[in-house]
């Protein structure tokens, strides 16, 4: 998954060549768990529910989709494996649903009613649903429906989509909010194949993170059948005006009549991308890879859900700058999808390994130097976000029997950046060939099941650390791994073609002469994005309109300059000259990544918070619940200076 950099990921939980199925035996061999090490203990304190004493291993889902009422509505059937002899409960986690059956399969596959408990709501966690089985049944049916306002669906109305037609409805489970539409043992410690039947108008298109069939007609009831296990937070489902159009075989776009024609040249990439990650890493096991094009409001740049990438339609910009983006939601079918973080505790498993097979994917397409540019970007925004950040955030994870922060375990930059930075540090130590190799067997060695960050530093001592002990040190690991920042030996990367940027913006700030327009017209968005986050804190009154006359950053269409330069317009005091555009730009979109920073420079003074509160009251009808959360906490905790 695409995200704003944040404070934790408890902030998170607050607020993504081989055609035929995966072998029946990795599709069956871990609706379980590999057992963790002897000394540790694994603990997910985001879930109520015991998987140790009894897990899902299939989820059966029988639903309605009500746009008039904002509601799914309908059953969920649990198949469960028993693994306490003296369990006579499950416990699963729930947020804001409406309980209105509980049946356990008795005699001959026969249901019958089971007394349960729906406990308070923790403000995080949701409530916690105890179900009574004495006879521990092999399956049981929880009938219910969703709130309008849960955590993990957004409706929308036709006038807030692209085609204005039609209501549009879409999830986002992660990372704990499948709960607000699902009951379920919400954790990645287990996994469970699923299938669905949704009805809808019949008008509507209804699309899961399962077999999407790409000439499925509109018949207002879909059935769907996901055979590969899955984690909780990779259930997904999408149900609007979508029509699709193929890229090859196996990989195509799903989108409003209106933008798919665009998507699917923006995205035309993509098989491409498949064969490269094949080619590196083993063969993609989940069988096709649709992306489906959400609408504005959706607020993350991608979710990987399997088989359907969710992805923001901000990335289309005409020049394929910002489709690295679907190599990070491609490269988790292998590092997130295929082998995933048991806890959200070791999430950096996800996305710091995607992160780095993400940038391998740009470099093979596009080149070197666009990956080296991808990698200056990050590093720098990972910088700024360490500087002023606690150090205990900058850890990718605490050591085997440290009790870690219950509010916080890294940032984001930690995450994604600090652990693709730890990733290349190996490539570089060990070499390209041997790295590759390893990743590949690690793919391979943990497929389909969820494992803790001590369980991949054991297999990293195991499987190359020991192999190659003039090359690499398990003191250096650790470093890496537990100990606060960026060690002081990790790999530098610089970009040339930076470097022509550094040099012109420098040129500019001393003599008020602007590159040469020879220069700036082969800059990429990633060059854009370097020469205006590089600029002083504030700017002149003459120097932002000079830019502005110049380039017309005020209005881009370009979320990625625009995420940037707005603040730098406001930081300057300067907010005024583009008013209507950043209102205009913030009730467009609900990407939180694109949003956020604007907002948290509007709010460093009284007028711009004013502002802020007018813009935010007139954008929040169309934004997700997580972009609302996060918006409402920037509004609620500024402090303008005087």
């Amino acid at each position: 998954m695409r995200l704003l950099p944040i404070l934790s990921l408890a902030a998170v939980l607050l607020a993504g060549c081989q055609r035929d199925a995966a072998p029946a035996a990795a599709t069956q061999e871990a609706a379980g768990t590999p057992p963790p090490t002897p000394a540790e203990v694994v603990v997910d304190r985001h879930s109520f529910s015991e998987p140790d004493k009894v897990k899902t291993t299939d989820l059966a889902l029988d639903l309605v989709v009500d746009f008039e009422a904002r509601e799914l509505v309908g059953s969920a059937t649990l198949q469960l494996d028993w693994l306490d002899d003296s369990a006579t409960q499950l416990v699963l986690d729930t947020r804001e649903l409406s309980i209105e059956q509980v049946e356990g399969a008795g005699v001959e596959g026969v249901f019958v009613p089971l007394t349960f408990e729906l406990a308070d709501a923790d403000p995080v966690l949701g409530s916690k649903l105890s179900i009574n089985t004495p006879s521990r049944p092999e399956r049981v049916r929880i009938s219910y429906r969703t709130s309008p306002q849960a955590s993990g669906l957004q409706w929308l109305e036709p006038s807030m989509t692209e085609g204005k037609q039609q209501p549009f409805m879409f999830s986002q489970s992660q990372q704990i909010h499948a709960r607000s539409w699902v009951p379920l043992q919400d954790t990645p410690r287990i996994r469970f194949t699923y299938s669905a039947t949704v009805k809808a108008p019949a008008d509507t298109m209804v699309l899961m993170s399962a077999d999407n069939k790409p000439d499925a007609a509109r018949t207002g009831e879909y059935s769907f059948k996901m055979p590969q296990p899955i984690p909780s937070y990779l259930l997904a489902i999408a149900a609007g005006d979508l029509v699709f159009k193929p890229i090859s075989e196996r990989a195509g776009v799903w989108a409003e009549p209106a933008m798919v024609e665009r998507a699917t040249s923006e995205f035309g990439d993509t098989e491409t991308m498949i064969q490269t990650a094949e080619k590196l890493y083993g063969p993609y096991r989940w069988e096709r890879y649709d992306i489906l094009v959400l609408p504005p409001s959706f607020p993350y740049g991608g979710m990987e859900n399997p088989r359907l990438t969710f992805a923001t339609p901000t990335v289309i910009v005409g020049d394929k700058s910002l489709v690295a983006l679907i190599a990070h939601e491609l490269a988790h079918s292998w590092s997130g999808n295929l082998v995933t973080f048991a806890t959200s505790e070791d999430g950096w498993l996800n996305e710091g390994f995607t992160s780095y097979v993400e940038n391998r994917i740009v470099e093979a397409l596009f080149g070197k130097e666009r990956s080296e540019m991808e990698y200056v970007i990050e590093r720098n925004d990972l910088k700024t976000e360490f500087a002023s950040l606690d150090p205990k955030l900058t850890v990718l994870a605490t050591r085997p029997g440290d009790l870690p922060d219950p509010d916080s375990y890294s940032s984001s930059a930690t995450a994604y950046t600090k652990g693709a930075w730890f990733l290349q540090f190996l490539e570089q130590r060990v070499g390209r060939d041997t790295f590759d190799a390893f990743l590949r067997d690690y793919f391979d060695h943990f497929a389909f099941q969820g494992i803790t960050t001590t369980q991949f530093v054991d297999y990293l001592k195991t499987n190359l650390v020991d192999k190659h002990p003039e090359k690499l040190a398990m003191a250096e690991v650790e470093a890496w791994v537990y100990e606060p920042g960026v060690p002081d030996f990790a790999p530098k990367v610089e970009s040339r073609r930076f470097a022509v940027v550094d040099a012109g913006r420098t040129a500019w700030l001393g003599s008020g002469e602007l590159p040469s327009p020879q220069v700036t017209g082969e800059w990429t968005t990633q060059e854009w994005v370097y020469f205006i986050e590089r600029m002083p804190e504030s700017l002149s009154a003459e120097q932002i309109a000079q830019l502005d006359e110049a380039y017309a950053f005020t209005g881009t269409a370009n979320g990625e300059v625009a995420m940037r330069w707005y603040p730098l317009v406001v930081r300057s005091g300067q907010t005024a000259t583009a008013e209507p555009e950043i209102a205009a730009f913030l009730e467009r979109i609900g990407r939180r990544k694109l949003i956020l920073p604007i907002y948290s420079a509007l709010v460093r003074s009284a007028e711009g918070k004013a502002f802020a509160q007018r813009v935010f009251d007139q954008a929040r009808p169309g934004y997700h619940p997580i972009t609302t959360g996060s918006v409402e906490r920037i509004l609620a905790d500024a402090r303008p200076a005087e």
